[in-house]
């Protein structure tokens, strides 16, 4: 039962990072990229941790923690850029 049910949120989280992708895209204009690519990355850290869940094993959580403090800076590097036009003043 908790196979199965991993198996499912697998499939949707994955569902959740294609319609990302197709945001990050196809985004009308570039905060809705970067809000697309913030959404990429939690989806990324998701996917792993199950990942981590389903083969019973805790060599994962590195990673994912990794994805989480990239994801973080290079969304507020791309936030000041679009706010300043430039990163570092």
């Amino acid at each position: 039962m908790m196979l199965t049910a991993l198996y499912i949120t697998i499939a949707m989280v994955t569902l959740a990072a294609l319609l990302n992708v197709y945001r990050l895209i196809k985004g009308p204009d570039a905060p809705d990229r970067i809000l697309a690519l913030d959404t990429l990355y939690i989806n990324a850290i998701a996917l792993i941790i199950l990942l981590g869940i389903t083969l019973k094993t805790r060599m994962y959580l590195e990673s994912a923690l990794l994805i989480a403090v990239m994801g973080c800076v290079g969304t507020v590097a791309m936030a000041k850029y679009l706010k300043r036009g430039s990163v570092i003043e």
